[in-house]
């Protein structure tokens, strides 16, 4: 079984009594001449007063000029109030109660056009206030002297020896050339047509380069082969 909600007394309270002096409000705007939708729109007024004068308190600030417009709204919601409760003839209404019925509406759009389009001021910052030093206190810690370290004495360093002079060895022979590489019988029979028809085109021997770039060979058998054809 579902629990019902727990209802709020103040809440309901706070219903009760919007919902009369609401009512108040229609009456004693009626009864001074104000009939129809007017009636009603006068209790809608005076509570949009009353709230907007509130944010204004709650925001903080400047609140001098929240503070009278919430008081206007408030005496406005009590008079109607007591107004109802048998003190007037709401049937003969008196003519200074229909002049103030009647301002209403420009008096409630001043305060909360005062309300909504007023900056409040700033709040000011705390001042901090420096404590000033006492002549009468030394001072608190005292800086020993640092103890300045003697120089160590550095020796003399000693000289490094000279080596001794040693000739320098002699240099030896350029050593003797590298035999020519053994030239293979098949290579030295192409390289031989390859020569003839060499002359045959130019009419002069091959030497060894062009040899090399003919067969693709590297130089020491190219030269090789140039000499066994000469």
């Amino acid at each position: 079984m579902r629990r019902l909600p727990a209802v709020d007394a103040v809440l309901v309270q706070a219903v009760i009594a919007a919902a009369l002096s609401f009512a108040h409000l229609h009456d004693l705007a009626e009864a001074s001449g104000q009939t129809g939708w007017k009636a009603w729109a006068y209790p809608v007024s005076v509570d949009l007063l009353l709230v907007a004068a509130w944010r204004r308190l709650r925001s903080g600030g400047s609140t001098g000029l929240a503070w009278c417009w919430f008081v206007v709204a408030l005496v406005a919601s009590l008079g109607a109030n007591i107004g109802t409760a048998g003190l007037l003839d709401l049937g003969h209404a008196p003519a200074w109660l229909r002049v103030l019925v009647a301002g209403w509406p420009a008096a409630a759009f001043l305060g909360g056009t005062l309300l909504v389009h007023t900056r409040s001021a700033p709040a000011p910052e705390p001042e901090t206030v420096e404590p000033e030093p006492d002549e009468n206190l030394g001072p608190l810690y005292l800086a020993e002297p640092v103890p300045v370290p003697e120089p160590v004495p550095v020796p003399a360093a000693e000289p490094d020896p000279v080596p001794a002079l040693t000739a320098a060895p002699a240099e030896s022979p350029a050593s003797e050339q590298p035999p020519a590489p053994a030239v293979p019988s098949f290579l030295l029979a192409h390289a031989r047509k390859v020569a003839d028809d060499h002359r045959a085109r130019t009419g002069s021997p091959i030497d060894a380069a062009t040899l090399r770039a003919r067969l693709g060979i590297k130089d020491p058998l190219a030269s090789a082969l140039a000499a066994e054809l000469t």
